[in-house]
């Protein structure tokens, strides 16, 4: 029987270049989150304070029919740029985003460590870059949905209900210290899940670190706090760092007597500790020692 050989044939056309090759990484990943199990009852729980704050902004413009309801003036119907600190450094929705993350981003990368994916992703014209912005775009999409979004929406409610422009006048800094903290919030947030999730092949094992070393961060503040009555320790606590530098955003005061210069730099430093690890892990070719 004679043996035929096959060989390749040459292709002649011209490759197509994206404008955004990490596109078809994120549509994918924001598509498999929302077929997980669970997920759409948390991803609306997590909304579930944007509605209540827009409640109290309606309310706070119609004191006279719900006096009723609120004897006295109270302080959280007081609709200023500390409402919008509250919410967006708000214990619940510090929760939520931990929730969030480990639904939407506990696999992202450890999912292709499992199946040795990388090397598929690089056989084609993407670069580490598109790469990453691809999986790191899968969480600014749901983090926006629970900052940006409803902040803005909150503003421009209050604008609404009252009638006039002289909040925007009084606070004309408001939407761009919204921005820029929601802004801070979904890169740094970004950076961490990205990291834990290039730590592991398990994304069980990552979600457990997503949840952990949020909460542990906080549990070890407290001890230590307990013992030594220092504001310093607040340090080790991702959810009072945040708080920290949101209170800067905001122009409030802080919620620990120590500057939020400190708090700052320990974010990025966590930033820049998980940049150099994701350069290290994720590569093209995986070397198995």
């Amino acid at each position: 029987m004679s043996i035929k050989e096959r060989g390749y044939t040459h292709w002649d056309g011209k490759l197509k270049e994206s404008r955004f090759p990490w596109w078809p990484i994120s549509r994918l990943g924001i598509r498999l989150t929302f077929k997980k199990k669970f997920f759409k009852f948390f991803f609306f729980l997590s909304l579930s304070p944007a509605l209540a704050y827009l409640v109290g902004i309606y309310v706070s413009e119609r004191m006279e029919e719900f006096r009723f309801m609120v004897q006295e003036s109270v302080s959280f119907l007081q609709i200023n740029p500390n409402y919008f600190k509250s919410y967006l450094t708000g214990d619940f929705l510090y929760f939520m985003i931990i929730l969030i993350l480990v639904f939407a981003a506990s696999g992202l990368i450890s999912d292709d460590l499992r199946h040795n994916s990388l090397q598929l992703y690089f056989s084609r014209p993407l670069k580490k870059r598109d790469y990453f912005m691809g999986k790191s775009s899968v969480i600014v999409f749901f983090l926006f949905i629970l900052t940006m979004i409803p902040s803005l929406v909150l503003f421009l409610m209050k604008l609404i209900f009252s009638g006039s422009f002289k909040f925007f006048s009084t606070y004309p800094w408001l939407p761009l210290s919204i921005i820029g903290y929601s802004l801070l919030l979904t890169v740094f947030f970004s950076f961490y899940a990205l990291f834990l999730s290039s730590l592991s092949p398990n994304r069980r094992y990552v979600a457990v670190l997503i949840l952990g070393f949020y909460f542990f961060s906080d549990i070890l503040f407290g001890i230590f706090k307990g013992i030594f009555h220092s504001h310093y320790f607040s340090l080790l606590s991702i959810k009072s760092n945040l708080q920290q530098v949101g209170a800067l955003f905001f122009q409030q005061k802080t919620p620990y007597e120590i500057s939020w210069v400190f708090s700052l730099l320990v974010l990025l430093g966590v930033c820049v500790l998980s940049a150099l690890v994701l350069r290290k892990k994720v590569q093209g070719v995986r070397i198995i020692k």
